[in-house]
């Protein structure tokens, strides 16, 4: 099936573009900040030099990882269960689960390893950068050499090809189960995952009022109670997602008649498939509000204080602006590739609408207003897993409740958030539409 599988993607490259893409521009960024721990490590860096080296890849390459995992998984969500009928087809002609497994795997792998591949002279590049910055800050010597050694190879290839495999491997046994109609209980490990993520986030929060405003490492636990809260909402994104149309149904069926109704009608029925939109818009707001903030308030803090930054002071804040930059990057990448990836695959549906007697405009006010739900359910439960993160690190750093920043901040990312959203869902939207109805009806996906 490995044959297959190579055919497969020479036949159609462009339905793995997304895929490679996540691949490529995720491995720049683990293989840039994991060269660091080859840097460090080199003969004749001092120990300063080398700590603040090792702290931003470890702390900066392991948020990169999950967000490549994120990445990664959701494009390839996206690319499977577009495939139904095509896996229907092979199950039809004599192919069996196993095979189809090892085909959809197969792509993935190829897909991983050409896009890590085609990723280590810009991870070169841009671990040169890095080093260049931190120096020009005086956080490392200015005497010491740029490494990109086998920690940045091997965390580079070795995590894009687990992930694109292990997430392949789940999206095909649930389109493979679509596709024979097998109905079967699952998601309770997707679940239990959901609940520890919660849980671990909870405790990660709580656990900031056992420490002092003076402690070095006051921020970390309130960060990473922001993040794991956010990937256990994203988990969790389908349920929530329904609830909120619940309470949204009668709302838009009397502000927007017909079309509020099928909105939400569609959205119900799609919820599971629009929970790989959510996942990059609760992940984006929730890592973002919550660094941007606990960073501003420390820079207040020791500002207030009139003491100068330390050069664990200077590390912190780097660190913390670098990883928001990351989260904007790479979330706004994985939220376009699969809103991009979801509207295109929705060609037949509205050539189907348009047959029906839906004007080009009815559909694209249709699929504003999914994207609008879908913007607020993100950002609402994105905004609960920051603030979760930022009351507790407020209080025990300032003795206050709420931060002094207002809501700034927020608003710009909001801004982001909602303009990657609805301005990649209405392009691609109207970019289908150009093709005539009954041609469209009559594509084969």
């Amino acid at each position: 099936m490995l044959s297959l599988a190579v055919r497969s993607i020479r036949q159609r490259p462009g339905r793995f573009i997304a895929t490679l893409l996540a691949a490529f521009l995720g491995n720049a960024i683990i293989m840039s900040f994991n060269s660091l721990h080859d840097t460090a490590g080199a003969n004749g860096v001092d120990k300063v030099s080398a700590e603040s080296l090792g702290l931003m890849a470890g702390v900066v390459g392991g948020y990169g990882t999950l967000l490549v995992f994120f990445a990664v998984a959701s494009t390839l969500t996206v690319n499977v269960r577009q495939r139904g009928e095509e896996m229907s087809l092979l199950r039809s002609t004599g192919a069996t689960p196993g095979q189809i497994k090892r085909m959809v795997v197969g792509e993935a792998a190829i897909v991983g390893l050409v896009g890590a591949l085609l990723a280590i002279w810009p991870a070169m590049l841009g671990g040169q950068a890095l080093l260049g910055r931190f120096q020009d800050s005086g956080q490392v010597a200015d005497d010491v050499n740029y490494v990109f050694g086998p920690i940045a190879l091997a965390s580079g290839l070795g995590i894009t090809l687990l992930a694109a495999a292990g997430a392949a491997l789940l999206a095909v046994r649930r389109a493979i189960r679509a596709a024979t109609g097998i109905r079967k209980r699952t998601g309770r490990m997707k679940r239990a995952a959901g609940y520890a993520a919660l849980l671990a986030g909870a405790v990660a929060v709580s656990a900031t009022f056992a420490m002092k405003a003076t402690d070095s490492a006051l921020m970390a636990a309130p960060a990473y109670g922001s993040i794991v809260l956010s990937v256990g909402f994203a988990v969790f994104s389908p349920a929530l997602l329904r609830t909120l149309l619940r309470r949204l149904e009668q709302p838009f069926g009397r502000l927007l008649g017909a079309s509020g109704y099928l909105t939400i009608l569609n959205m119900r029925q799609r919820a599971n498939d629009l929970s790989g939109i959510l996942m990059p818009l609760i992940l984006f707001t929730g890592m973002a509000t919550a660094t941007l903030y606990m960073q501003a308030v420390e820079s207040d803090a020791i500002e207030a204080s009139g003491l100068t930054k330390s050069v664990e002071d200077k590390n912190l804040e780097t660190m913390n602006l670098v990883v928001v930059s990351i989260i904007v990057v790479f979330s706004c990448l994985m939220l376009i590739n699969s809103l991009y990836a979801a509207t295109s695959y929705r060609r037949r549906e509205f050539g189907q609408q348009r047959l029906a007697g839906a004007t080009p405009g009815q559909v694209l006010l249709v699929v504003g207003c999914e994207s609008l739900v879908l913007t607020v359910t993100g950002i609402l439960f994105g905004t609960l897993a920051g603030i979760a993160g930022i009351l507790p690190f407020t209080i025990v750093r300032t003795d206050s409740v709420l931060p002094d920043q207002g809501f700034g901040i927020w608003l710009v990312i909001v801004t982001v958030a909602s303009a990657a959203t609805l301005l990649t869902s209405l392009a691609t939207t109207k970019r289908t539409l150009k093709t005539p109805p009954i041609a469209a009806v009559a594509t084969t996906l």
